[in-house]
């Protein structure tokens, strides 16, 4: 009785779950007689693509070119425009350009911070806090930082909580250089060397001199990361294993090192004046060394770190089956890219595209938004404020009553508007350009993971390898996906733009509802974001593997989305901890290269390497170049191993189709590799399909 149910239940899952595949004798990778699939949203893609383009021409005839010419600060003043007070001040300069950094942004490009006309951009690391200490000794300091506070503000006495509540002066300033008229952060070369604002020295805010080429080092550390990533990815073509448990064991040792580094300074601190503050109590600060002084800071460093560690140790304790599972998986995906070397460089191709996207949503957005007269917004820093948002008028801003329920408002410039039929559907037009242009950029993710899925399943099912596989698969691979399945990828594309539009949308409303008291609209609003969040996750993780289905069949994305869902509900097992443990080696690996890095770099900044102690500069500010280096490694090796994390992806699928076709019989040999085949305990393969 029991195991007649067991086989019912069986049966019934298998049902739910769909049929498994069929062992077909003819079937040899990636089909190439196919069709045109999703003809219908492949039309609909180009015609919106020829209407992004008609409302790229029509914002282009209504903006207003001088607008563009000239930046407009918080005031709606134009920037260098004759015969007015910012006729010499041709730059605009952000308070903080990191609020800039807003999903909201995308809809009316209002960037909520002070903005200011300045005659030319800082040349120097300087904070408020280190130049008010220092005015009074100091004066020639305070009357350079001063030109980039607001026009008649000259009271060094002003406590700081209350200027930067107030925005009368930025917190920090860095080395920056104008680029299109506005002041942007400048880490750049020449000739080889790394220079600050096109000089080679500056001078910080105590005064002090710096010879900036020393910071070459930071650009340096972006190089080495991309070595080691490439390193590590042609060593896994022969050591995968090894690597992969240094990877693990190495990513231990670093987070152990984090831990008593942090207990270090945390004892360190101890009894020093100010250290047992809370960050509760000094707030948000640009300047992170006053975070780096409290010892609640290395306190939680320390828990995170701990917690960390943990984790990952458990997780190999009880996973340790199926990391070696993954580890087989990953040698194997080490196979297929030493084949297809080339498709490590298609990130560029990618790259470019995105690129593309991106500058003329950038163009068509500042003529839409440069269309009509200035509007003027309260901008308060209080997020209770109930004024926040609201249009009005600079020149009776001050005699208002806003100013004094809301301590620091602005009325501040917004953005170009009107009363004509155009202007009241600009905001209209700017969704549609964002919307377009999520789309675009998702159409270009597409066509990468499917050109590289191709590509990787050519590789799989070659009966020998590599004299099976097709010649120049990642460019036969890119040619089918353009060539027939243009509309599935669009099609794939549009539903994740729909969610990311709407998650965008609720970015905007809640920045437009900060000042609101309604704790259950806010409630609800938390709880739509973290929805929608979920959803994006899950459609991305569908869709990948939609398209790997597409590379390999050829067919319309709803039926490959179907089939691919079904492939891994039938092998939920793997596809729950197999496949997150592969996705968690190869964090692990661009942790281990980002972190490496990191810790290179934090020794030789801190002069904590006696060899080179005396090449190494002295820096007030070495976390700029260190964060450089962490973030900028992080995303080096991120680029080089999402094409391994791709390849990885398809090579899972169709080690599970290869399951369900083959049995492993001389009739149904399976087409995976000899060392993977031992791990999963089945028979030995014969010497025809035994690859290495």
């Amino acid at each position: 009785m029991g195991p007649g149910r067991a086989g019912a239940r069986s049966a019934s899952r298998s049902a739910a779950a769909g049929e498994p595949r069929k062992f077909d004798p003819k079937f040899r990778g990636p089909i190439h007689n196919r069709h045109c699939t999703d003809v219908i949203c492949c039309v609909i893609f180009i015609v919106v693509i020829l209407g992004y383009i008609a409302l790229g021409i029509v914002a282009w005839v209504h903006g207003d070119p001088r607008k563009v010419i000239y930046p407009t600060d918080s005031y709606g003043q134009f920037c260098g425009q004759k015969d007015t007070p910012n006729e010499n001040k041709t730059i605009l300069f952000y308070f903080n350009i990191l609020k800039c950094a807003s999903p909201v942004v995308l809809i009316n490009l209002q960037c909520p911070t002070t903005q200011l006309c300045v005659s030319k951009c800082p040349d120097r690391f300087a904070t408020y806090i280190d130049v008010q200490a220092s005015y009074r000794y100091k004066p020639d300091q305070w009357n350079y930082f001063r030109q980039f506070c607001k026009p008649g503000f000259n009271n060094p006495r002003k406590s700081v909580a209350q200027v930067v509540r107030d925005e009368d002066c930025p917190s920090m300033i860095v080395p920056s250089r104008p680029f299109l008229k506005r002041c942007f952060p400048d880490f750049s070369t020449k000739n080889g060397v790394l220079t600050v604002a096109n000089q080679t020295t500056f001078k910080d805010g105590r005064g002090k001199t710096r010879n900036v080429t020393d910071l070459r080092e930071a650009a340096n550390g972006l190089f080495i990361a991309m070595i080691v990533s490439l390193l590590f990815l042609v060593l896994l073509r022969f050591t995968a294993g090894v690597l992969f448990w240094i990877f693990i064991f190495g990513v231990i040792g670093i987070i152990g090192y984090g831990i008593w580094h942090c207990y270090w300074e945390y004892d360190h601190l101890k009894g020093i004046p100010g250290s047992d503050l809370t960050v509760y109590d000094i707030g948000f600060q640009t300047d992170f060394r006053v975070y780096l002084q409290l010892r609640q800071t290395w306190l939680a460093f320390m828990v995170i770190l701990c917690i960390v560690e943990v984790i990952i140790i458990l997780m190999l304790i009880f996973l340790r089956n199926r990391i070696r599972i993954a580890i087989a998986l990953l040698k194997e995906g080490s196979r297929a890219i030493g084949y297809i070397m080339s498709t490590l460089f298609y990130p560029v191709v990618t790259f470019i595209l995105i690129a593309i996207c991106i500058s003329y949503w950038a163009v068509t957005a500042v003529f839409l938004a440069t269309s009509g007269e200035p509007v003027y917004k309260v901008m308060a820093n209080q997020t209770l404020c109930k004024y926040a948002n609201l249009t009005c008028d600079p020149e009776t801003f001050n005699t208002t009553n806003v100013t004094k329920l809301c301590p620091g408002a602005q009325c501040t410039f917004a953005f170009y508007g009107g009363e004509s039929l155009y202007h009241k559907y600009i905001f209209i037009f700017q969704l549609a350009n964002a919307f377009v242009f999520l789309w675009l950029v998702n159409f270009a993710i597409a066509l990468g993971q499917c050109t590289l899925a191709g590509a990787f399943a050519s590789y799989y099912w070659a009966s020998r390898k590599p004299a099976d596989i097709p010649l120049w698969p990642l460019f036969s691979s890119f040619g089918r996906a353009i060539r027939y399945h243009t509309g599935s990828l669009a099609f794939g594309a549009l539903i994740l733009a729909v969610v990311q539009l709407i998650r965008v949308i609720l970015e905007y409303l809640d920045h437009k509802l900060k000042g609101t008291q309604n704790s259950f609209t806010r409630f609800l609003l938390c709880c739509l974001k973290c929805c929608f969040w979920c959803l994006e996750k899950f459609l991305k993780f569908i869709n990948r593997n939609a398209y790997i289905m597409i590379a390999i069949y050829g067919k319309n994305f709803c039926t490959s989305a179907k089939d691919a869902f079904f492939l891994l509900m039938r092998n939920v097992v793997r596809v729950a901890v197999l496949d997150k443990v592969t996705d968690f080696l190869l964090f692990l690996g661009k942790i281990l290269v980002a972190g490496g890095v990191g810790v290179l770099a934090f020794f030789f900044f801190t002069q904590r390497i006696p060899l080179f102690a005396q090449e190494a500069p002295t820096l007030n500010y070495y976390w700029v170049p260190l964060l450089t280096v962490i973030i900028g490694s992080y995303l080096v090796a991120h680029g080089f191993f999402s094409v391994y994390a791709m390849c990885v992806d398809t090579l899972f699928l169709c080690f599970c189709e290869d399951l369900e076709r083959n049995d492993g019989s001389t009739a149904k040999p399976y087409f995976m590799s000899a060392s993977l085949h031992r791990i999963l305990g089945k028979k030995e393969l014969s010497p025809k399909k035994a690859v290495g």
